[in-house]
């Protein structure tokens, strides 16, 4: 096999690493609720990532316009909100559920920025596969409904993000505009975290090693794996790649936490999955003749 066939290869291994990592950080996540509660863990997260992208990146605030200020801000907001929200889910409802629902945001952006009607059967798909997530699941009860609540408005803010994240790489040179969004949202975050977070607690050793390692695998790591990637595979690859978090995130639960969500809940899980995918590469494709 040439090297440019290994190449992309490699490169879409470094996405699905970037997601496990994602995933399994945020099952570490839930580890800290206990002592921190959503708001500090939160912070926790915000503090980490950017401490360590501002150390390695050291992104110039000199000479920044206010459309790039404005443009960090929107991203710095988008992801303390995704987060918050997304936080709030997984407190609530399993993680490969609460991803799984999050995973409608970018899926309805993508649909509704479609020219070609066959993008709506995917959106269809997808809802009938959140509707099989909240039936009954494997312990006999139903989840709890605010985690539905505020898994979907993580996925609203996911798709802000998206927006947000494109207009600031416009506004910045490499990871510079995220790494100030990261430091900007930890300083935002901070006040809340103070009064939340029961200082005792939180500098205990082992509250301060998951804090750490949430930081590292649910930002650093997927960030830095994501934009090696991105030089590598065709933007419609990436994002067929990153389709598949709903999968990791069940994974994730299932094996960190040990959260299982019936054959019902894994296999709404696969049809939001796979709707996502076709909506990806629907986008992606070239012009068609519509439905009808």
């Amino acid at each position: 096999m040439s090297t440019n066939s290994r190449a992309p290869l490699g490169a879409a291994s470094l996405v699905v690493i970037a997601a496990v990592s994602q995933e399994v950080g945020a099952a570490f996540a839930v580890g800290l609720f206990a002592a921190l509660g959503v708001v500090g863990a939160l912070f926790a997260r915000f503090a980490v990532a950017g401490v360590i992208l501002c150390t390695v990146v050291r992104p110039s605030i000199r000479g920044l316009t206010r459309r790039a200020w404005s443009s960090a801000a929107a991203l710095a907001t988008t992801l303390a909100v995704m987060n918050f929200c997304f936080y709030l889910a997984i407190d609530r409802i399993p993680l490969g559920v609460a991803v799984t629902v999050e995973a409608l945001g970018p899926l309805i952006l993508s649909v509704v920025t479609s020219t070609r009607r066959i993008a709506w059967l995917w959106a269809v798909l997808a809802f009938a596969g959140v509707a099989l997530l909240g039936l009954p699941h494997g312990g006999g009860g139903h989840y709890n409904p605010m985690g539905f609540v505020f898994a979907a408005a993580a996925g609203v803010a996911w798709a802000g993000y998206i927006l947000a994240s494109a207009r600031t790489a416009a506004e910045f040179r490499r990871v510079d505009g995220l790494a100030l969004a990261t430091a900007m949202g930890a300083i935002a975050v901070a006040p809340f975290a103070i009064v939340a977070v029961n200082l005792s607690d939180a500098l205990h050793w082992h509250v301060l090693g998951v804090g750490l390692a949430v930081g590292v695998m649910s930002s650093v790591i997927p960030y830095s794996l994501e934009l090696i990637s991105l030089r590598r595979l065709s933007p419609a690859a990436f994002a067929v790649l990153t389709c598949l978090s709903p999968v990791t995130a069940a994974l994730a639960g299932l094996v960190v936490l040990g959260q299982q969500i019936g054959v019902l809940g894994y296999v709404g899980v696969v049809l939001v999955t796979v709707a996502s995918v076709g909506a990806v590469r629907t986008a992606h494709a070239g012009p068609a003749e519509p439905l009808g």
